[in-house]
């Protein structure tokens, strides 16, 4: 009888095991294109300037721009890359705004390619499109011809995030009206993160951020935003 038991436990902890290596086997497939592992050692990495803004959210729930948020934010975020050399490898090159300004087309294509593999391939379901076969197919194409020959990279990181914190009169709202036992929306952090392999504009690896979580205006919680934004970044190998 113990002989017995011992073995149908030792089954079940195995199921449970082999279980969950294939949930995250499943979940990090999904976030690369199919055929894709990881960067191959001494590939050139390019980190693009992040598209980000911050809002504060007046009482009556109008988002409204925070220059100096975002300025601060966007330090705080290329810092943090710029610490996580054990992802990001050891040739890594970083573009300046000045050289942005001359490549801002590519960085809005981002955007907008980034929100529609989210709609589509992340979120699924009925957003899925049947010609993808749920696989993470998107490419930005030639349009990445010119930073290729700007910076000699072999990959590109791209990030487009979104932020917005309640101010403090949306905070008195919010607990106003949840007396009242309504609930209205504080801020929310959004954001997307690519790597494009600059030789063929394809998209090898996505990640996502959509919660009402985090804060980029300090250095520290900057930090977890990039780790959460970045988790199963392929490394260089």
């Amino acid at each position: 009888m113990k002989k017995s038991f011992t073995h149908s436990a030792l089954r079940a902890v195995i199921l449970v095991a082999a279980l969950s290596a294939a949930g995250v086997q499943a979940q990090s497939s999904r976030n690369l294109a199919p055929g894709f592992s990881n960067r191959p050692a001494g590939s050139k990495l390019v980190i693009v300037p992040a598209d980000m803004e911050l809002f504060s959210i007046s009482a009556g729930g109008v988002s409204e721009p925070r220059a100096d948020w975002t300025e601060a934010a966007q330090r705080h975020f290329l810092a943090g890359l710029i610490s996580r050399r054990e992802q990001m490898g050891a040739n890594v090159v970083q573009l300046t705004e000045r050289d942005l300004d001359e490549l801002a087309e590519i960085n809005n294509l981002h955007g907008a390619v980034a929100q529609s593999i989210f709609l589509h391939h992340m979120m699924g379901g009925i957003n899925s499109l049947p010609t993808k076969n749920d696989r993470l197919d998107w490419s930005m194409g030639e349009a990445v011809n010119p930073l290729k020959a700007k910076t000699g990279a072999d990959y590109a990181l791209f990030t487009w995030i979104r932020d917005s914190y309640a101010s403090n009169e949306r905070k008195a709202a919010m607990l106003v009206m949840a007396v009242l036992g309504v609930g209205i929306a504080g801020g929310a952090q959004i954001g997307y993160a690519s790597l494009v392999d600059l030789n063929t504009g394809r998209v090898v690896w996505f990640n996502d951020l959509r919660r009402a979580a985090g804060d980029l205006r300090e250095a520290g919680p900057a930090g977890e935003t990039l780790d959460a934004l970045l988790k199963s970044f392929p490394a260089a190998r």
